[in-house]
């Protein structure tokens, strides 16, 4: 809990003792009027309120309006003493239960610091709309509409271009798409948008090196393309360009700077499971399509920016991509289909389209989760969508017609959304027994060891195999291939 969220608990504690087992005092009841108050005041200033603290909110009401009729009403000397222990005991046994779920609410869902990234540099970044003049939109509404993308670019800086400048927060989109994912009301998760992560708008692009490598970033279905900010963070830090993508229809929410949104349209109902699979083929392969087509526009900036910002200072002779879920699927198959990306990680994805028949002729990291690898082993037992009965064919397939390193790793006690920033927002929750911190340094650790790998042609000691720094992390030698 948060400094003002405590002290709120308390003034609400001490004010109920306060008028419960104290004598009747005017000055002490206009005092611990002026307590509560002040304590939710600063709280809701300085810290903003949040819904995890509503019932303790309910009970400032109360001791509020308590406290009024203490003020104005004159006590009556034939008042019926009998019913004092009665509603005393009601109050202290409701104070307590609106203190205890709202101390339980907060930390369930407490306000949650990121992780530092590892690298030397700071964090800037920019959003655009990229519009596809080439390819119209198969979901709008709209006849003749184009495809049109929600991009970031975040980038290194230079520490003292985003020292004292405030740092951008976590957008309202992320508690939005936990709420499609999970099923849960949106209020829950609105107090991310209170957590700030590293990264300044707007800032110069360091000019510490002459160009940088790029890696793109496709996020989940349902998801946003901030769900992974720490893994996005700590690539920048080391001297990455990353291109977050929200993909229309897709993803869970797509708001332009004109102020339309364009939400997530579920999947169709199918009969068999080989019509679901062509259907996420077809799928993938317009998500596939939008990488290229940001990959063609980061080309076109290269020559002439119109941010001023990128100008011949992208290495996209170093072009690479990861993604989670149908991120992860995005990203297998954009390497099949677009020869320009030199490597590729997928955090559990599928494999639907070209990839899943021809292989990959770039380097390629697989990394499943353990809870998922656990059903993957009993798939007549599962319900995972992830677990279809085309994927262990597509996955033989993929890895051994590659002709280049494949990497497949599977990492114990990980559950399909720890490869985002979910174990942080509730460790209690999503971490599954692990700490929340050491999670997401996993997934930002191997992503970034593959591509300074094989971007920046820096030998990673962590790929050669188990880590005791990583024990839960383990590489299977049928997918795990070094070849000359």
């Amino acid at each position: 809990m948060r400094i003002f969220e405590m002290i709120v608990i308390v003034a609400v504690l001490a004010v109920t003792a306060g008028v419960m087992w104290t004598k009747k005092s005017r000055r002490l009841d206009i005092l611990m009027l002026l307590a509560v108050m002040i304590a939710l005041v600063l709280h809701g200033t300085l810290e903003n309120h949040r819904i995890q603290m509503a019932p303790a909110y309910a009970a400032v009401l109360g001791l509020l309006t308590i406290l009024g009729f203490r003020l104005v009403k004159r006590q009556r000397l034939d008042q019926r003493k009998r019913y004092a222990k009665l509603w005393k005991s009601l109050l202290l046994i409701l104070v307590l239960l609106l203190s205890g779920v709202s101390v339980y609410a907060s930390r369930l869902l407490p306000m949650f610091t990121l992780p530092e990234p590892t690298g030397s540099y700071a964090i800037g970044t920019i959003a655009r709309e990229l519009t596809d003049e080439k390819r119209e939109e198969t979901l709008t509404p709209q006849a003749g509409d184009k495809r049109k993308l929600m991009v970031n670019v975040w980038y290194p800086a230079d520490p003292g271009q985003t020292e004292g400048k405030p740092k951008e927060h976590y957008p309202s989109a992320l508690g939005e798409a936990i709420s499609l994912v999970f099923g849960l009301p949106k209020q829950l998760f609105s107090q991310v948008t209170d957590i700030p992560t590293h990264v300044v708008d707007g800032v110069k692009l360091s000019a510490q090196e002459a160009s940088y490598p790029v890696l793109l970033f496709s996020p989940g279905i349902r998801s946003t393309r901030f769900q992974s900010m720490s893994i996005i963070e700590e690539l920048v830090s080391h001297g990455y360009i990353v291109v977050g993508i929200d993909h229309p229809y897709t993803s869970a929410k797509v708001t332009y700077p004109y102020g339309a949104s364009v939400y997530y349209v579920p999947d169709p109902k199918f009969n068999t499971s080989a019509e679901l699979y062509n259907y996420n083929v077809s799928g993938i392969t317009i998500r596939a399509a939008d990488a290229s087509f940001v990959l063609d526009t980061l080309t076109a900036w290269n020559t002439q920016d119109p941010n001023g910002l990128f100008q011949g200072r992208l290495d996209l002779s170093r072009a690479g991509i990861f993604g989670h879920s149908y991120g992860g699927a995005t990203t297998a198959e954009a390497l099949a289909q677009d020869k320009r990306f030199k490597a590729g990680v997928s955090l559990e994805g599928g494999f639907w389209g070209k990839v899943a028949h021809e292989g990959l002729t770039q380097p390629f990291m697989y990394v499943m989760s353990g809870t998922t690898a656990q059903h993957l082993a009993h798939p007549e037992a599962s319900t995972e969508p992830l677990i279809y009965e085309e994927f262990t064919p597509d996955l033989k397939s993929v890895m051994s017609r590659s002709t280049r390193d494949t990497y497949y790793l599977t990492v114990d006690q990980f559950i399909h959304q720890s490869f985002t920033d979910i174990a942080l927002l509730s460790p209690s929750l999503f971490a599954n027994g692990l700490d929340p911190v050491h999670t997401v340094d996993i997934s930002r650790t191997y992503t970034r060891s593959f591509f300074d790998q094989y971007l920046k042609e820096e030998p990673q000691k962590l790929l050669n195999g188990p880590s005791a720094e990583y024990p839960e992390v383990t590489f299977d030698p049928a997918y795990t291939y070094k070849r000359p």
